[in-house]
């Protein structure tokens, strides 16, 4: 009975340390994290989920709850949600604001999870479905506005298949062209780079629930 509660008793200072968490740790993390972590997330409509996520009634059926996936992440994207996301508390999330996926190609938190809500046949991280950059606010956009900004596409991992620059003429000015970036959504994995490198304060891109949702036939 010792030997559980030494174990259990993980400090929040380890945990945002990135140490072993636990989904005490990991839920209940206190009412500073939920107020910066899950505003972004209901601002957003949704929760982004980890790579290889399957449709989300049967990713919150399926989840276990245990941050496996979180524990395995490298860059500490995957968060996992507190008492406001109700039926999801303890689920694991991104906010690309934060911390984006940085698409390991060996998908970690995939191989992490042990309950089949991220499913192990996703194997290229080209096929992931997570979202869908979208440009919300086109007036805000440096590039659209004449402008050489350009840096969510360069920092696309995706370059030239995500996110192309399109050149057209700048009916404004008259003279000058307008290197827009355009976003291809069938191509798009929605890992959320764009949003966090966008150089305006508030991001004019940033990841949206993709229309139709991906398919997977994983069976209760």
């Amino acid at each position: 009975m010792h030997s559980d509660s030494k174990n259990s008793g993980i400090s929040r200072r380890l945990f945002l340390k990135g140490s072993i968490l636990t989904p005490l740790a990991l839920a209940l993390g206190g009412a500073a994290i939920s107020a910066v972590y899950l505003r972004p997330a209901q601002a957003r409509g949704f929760y982004l989920r980890p790579p290889g996520a399957i449709q989300e009634t049967r990713f919150l059926a399926a989840c276990v709850k245990c941050g496996k996936c979180a524990q395995a992440c490298p860059y500490k994207s995957i968060i996992m949600a507190g008492g406001e996301a109700g039926v999801g508390i303890g689920t694991p999330h991104i906010i690309p604001r934060e911390t984006p996926c940085y698409l390991c190609t060996d998908l970690p938190c995939v191989k992490a999870c042990p309950s089949g809500a991220l499913d192990k046949r996703l194997t290229e991280v080209e096929k992931i479905q997570m979202g869908t950059a979208v440009i919300v606010d086109r007036e805000g956009c440096l590039s659209i506005r004449g402008l050489r900004c350009e840096v969510c596409y360069r920092q696309c991992p995706l370059i030239d298949k995500a996110i192309t620059i399109e050149p057209r003429h700048n009916t404004r000015t008259g003279e000058h062209t307008i290197m827009e970036p355009v976003i291809h959504k069938d191509k798009c994995v929605g890992c959320g780079i764009c949003e966090k490198v966008c150089v305006r304060e508030t991001p004019v891109i940033a990841v949206q629930k993709r229309i139709q949702e991906q398919k997977d036939s994983y069976e209760f």
